[in-house]
Formats: C-alpha cells, sequence, structure tokens
C-alpha cells in the first residue's frame, strides 16, 4: 500500500467576484486581502508512487476560531508528522491520531484545518483505487445536484440585483443581519424576485429570539419562507429550543452542531428542526455523513451547506451530497461568489451541478496558478 511521502500547504486570497456579507460579518470582496477576509489553505499530498491528492479550507474567522495561520501550523507542525505514517486509505485512523494530538475540548479539535488533510486523503485514495470519492464513501444516489443562490447583508436594491442574477437557482439563501428593520427590506426585496421559490433565512447567530420573532411577523405574509437557520449564538442551545415554541417556522442548527456528538445534544433538547452539514466543521467527509445520519435517526432534515469553498471542497461537497435527500438545493455557493475555482473538470449548467465521476475528487488542480498566488502568511 503506498504510503504518503510528502505534504505541502499553500495559502491563496482568493478573490469574491462580489462583496459578500454576514450576520457576524464580511467574508470577502473583490479586492480580497488576506488581511481582510479568510484566505484558502490548500494541502497537496504525494504517494511513494507520486500519487497526488489535493484538499482545501477556508479559513474564516468571522465565522470560526481558525485562521490561515493556524490552519497551516497545524498542518505542517502537527498533522504532517502523523500522515508521513499512513497511506490515503488510513482516514478513520488519521482522525484518531489526530484527536489524541489535537485534543477535542467542547467539540472537535481544529476541524477546519483536518478537512482540508481529509479532502486530499478521499482524494488521493479515489486516484490509487481508480473510482470517483463518492464510491469509496457508498456510493452516489443522485447524478446531479440543485444549487441554491446566497444573497448577503446589504442595501434592498444591491440585494434585488443579486437575486436578479440568480435567476436560475431554485432558492435563494438570505442572509440576515440582526436588523429587524433592514432584515425585513432584504427579505422582501429577495421574495419579489423569488416567486414561488423557498426561501433560506440564514441569520448566522446574530438575533435575540424576541427581535426574531418581531422580524418573522413583520414577514408573516411572505409564505414562502422554509426555515430560518442559527439565529442565536452557537452556545446558547436553550434559546434555540424556546425559539421553536416562540415562531411558526422552522429551525435549522448550523453553527451549534460541529460535530455528531454535537447534534445528538441538541436533538435531546428539541433544539432544532434541521441542520446543516458542512464538511469544513465536521473536519471531513466521512464525519459529515456521521452528523446526517443522527440527523435522520433523530428525525431532522439535512440542509447542504460550504464555507465558500474553491473547485477541490466544492467537488467534494458534490461527492457527499450525491448520497443524501436535501430539504432545500445545496446551498454550495463558490461557483456563485468567487472569481475563480482554480480547478477544471466541474459541469455547473443553470445552477444544477454535476457528480463528477473521474477517479478521486474528479477534478484538476490549477497548481502552478495555486504556488504563483500564495502569500507568506506572517504578513502584519
Amino acid at each position: 500500500m503506498s504510503r504518503i511521502r510528502s505534504v505541502e500547504v499553500f495559502a491563496v486570497a482568493v478573490p469574491f467576484a462580489r462583496p459578500f456579507v454576514l450576520g457576524s460579518g464580511a467574508v470577502g470582496s473583490p479586492e480580497q486581502r488576506p488581511d481582510q477576509a479568510g484566505a484558502v489553505v490548500f494541502v497537496k499530498l504525494t504517494t511513494e508512487d507520486g500519487v497526488v491528492g489535493w484538499g482545501e479550507q477556508r479559513a474564516l474567522p468571522s465565522w470560526s476560531y481558525e485562521t490561515a495561520e493556524t490552519i497551516a501550523v497545524v498542518i505542517n507542525r502537527h498533522l504532517a508528522p502523523l500522515l508521513l505514517e499512513l497511506t490515503p486509505f488510513d482516514v478513520e485512523l488519521f482522525h484518531q491520531q489526530a484527536a489524541k494530538r489535537l485534543s477535542p475540548a467542547v467539540s472537535n479539535g481544529f476541524p477546519f484545518a483536518r478537512a482540508a488533510v481529509d479532502l486530499a486523503m478521499h482524494d488521493a485514495a479515489g486516484k490509487l483505487a481508480g473510482v470517483p470519492v463518492h464510491a469509496l464513501l457508498g456510493g452516489k444516489v443522485h447524478d446531479e445536484i440543485p444549487l441554491c443562490s446566497a444573497i448577503g447583508v446589504g442595501a434592498p436594491e444591491t440585494v434585488r440585483e443579486h437575486a436578479q442574477q440568480s435567476s436560475d437557482y431554485a432558492a435563494y439563501k438570505v442572509k440576515i443581519g440582526g436588523d429587524p428593520d433592514q432584515d425585513a427590506a432584504i427579505i422582501e426585496a429577495v421574495a419579489e424576485v423569488a416567486g414561488t421559490k423557498p426561501l433560506w433565512l440564514d441569520a448566522n447567530q446574530s438575533y435575540r429570539p424576541s427581535a426574531l420573532k418581531q422580524l418573522l411577523d413583520r414577514t408573516r405574509h411572505i409564505r414562502t419562507i422554509h426555515c430560518v437557520e442559527q439565529p442565536v449564538p452557537s452556545t446558547d442551545l436553550l434559546a434555540m429550543r424556546r425559539l421553536r415554541g416562540l415562531i411558526d417556522l422552522p429551525v435549522a442548527i448550523d453553527e451549534g452542531s460541529f460535530t455528531a456528538q454535537d447534534l445528538a445534544r441538541a436533538i435531546q433538547l428539541d433544539a432544532a428542526d434541521l441542520v446543516v452539514v458542512k464538511i469544513c466543521k465536521s473536519g471531513g467527509l466521512r464525519n459529515a455523513l456521521k452528523t446526517a445520519q443522527v440527523a435522520l435517526s433523530g428525525g431532522l432534515e439535512i440542509l447542504s451547506s460550504g464555507l465558500t469553498d474553491c473547485g477541490i471542497g466544492f467537488a467534494a461537497a458534490l461527492h457527499v451530497f450525491s448520497q443524501l435527500e436535501l430539504a432545500l438545493p445545496a446551498e454550495l455557493n463558490g461557483p456563485e461568489l468567487l472569481s475563480d475555482l482554480y480547478v477544471e473538470g466541474l459541469t455547473i449548467t443553470k445552477a444544477v451541478a454535476t457528480v463528477p465521476t473521474a477517479p478521486g475528487l474528479g477534478v484538476v488542480v490549477d497548481e502552478e496558478r495555486i504556488r504563483a498566488e500564495s502569500i507568506d502568511l506572517l504578513f502584519t
């Protein structure tokens, strides 16, 4: 079995095609600087046979605690020594050893760093086996995945324009920022464009329960609102449970559920109706599927999302979510929001993505460009 011979890490300040703002802060803009928003950390694994696997993860301090610097240091200093003793197929062993080295506390330890490595291991393993990653996970159920458009916090006229530009999408995920007046205007603007398409509200922890009730009372006439995601702080599961009794709208948990164990706790507390599954917060592909299985066992519906992934992370998400029945189209917004994906081999037609079928993740990475655009993370 071919062992991993080398681990390389690159950070790139991937620019956005347009500004994108969450309730918890800015994500990126066309003038992207690594000190303004999260850079993307790319990982390249090479085996003794010369087979290469690629992974990636966006660092987004406004969403989670990991930065590009911490991801790079964790991989180079703590995870690479583990990987050089393993093959790309030793995914579960890698996570077990990583958990011992970077002991999880409240939730999982450095999941973004581990997710980047996990993707690269799956990519290399699929290439070695000559099969796509979804086959390693048990096989796909769906050949195509409809996508949901991501509409950031902004002025109503800007939001309306973005919604109009996304007319091919089957649903809209609307970011709200904690101001009932502004957010009501945002929701109205998107609803005017969306027609009968579902709206998925995402507060990114920016609301108090009473203020959210005010917002939803104001927008009660909009019958296409499907759910509201993570309205309150991620640590406040009791507020999530209280909200379910205050509002007539399903509540989705995201930042409050990184692991399958986190979700089991939320289910025990009756704190959610849906869960947002992300590869990055789960720490990898199989861990994301474990969360999905806990959701199904607990009677929760599943929503799919990413963290504005480039092409590697986007492809990985397609492999994972091709196995699941999703409550809404997948909010995998990299192709919509980024200026480039740094890969070839993806097929997206009218906001519907085709699940890759080539070995590994099924995409060809532009390594030359990644190397040319990599940045020194010791900037000031």
